[in-house]
């Protein structure tokens, strides 16, 4: 017997929840755990920084029409 993948979860969690939860974990940890509060300001300066590069480079250099690749499947699957 082979499993059905196309049955949806019943409980799932929305993004605006799933967002909190994440947040209220987030806060639970940096409260509780010392070190975890560098590693955290470690982490948020380099997604701070990576992501400031991306937004420079994207500005400066903008994708054009040719750029983009017209092949939708290059394994052709599907």
């Amino acid at each position: 017997m082979e499993p059905d993948f196309r049955v949806r979860p019943k409980a799932s969690i929305g993004s605006a929840t799933g967002l909190i939860v994440a947040a209220g974990v987030v806060g639970i940890l940096l409260i509780a755990l010392p070190a975890y509060r560098w590693f955290f300001l470690i982490s948020l300066g380099i997604g701070l920084v990576v992501a400031g590069i991306l937004f420079l480079w994207y500005r400066l250099k903008p994708i054009r029409e040719e750029d983009i690749e017209n092949n939708k499947r290059p394994l052709g699957l599907g």
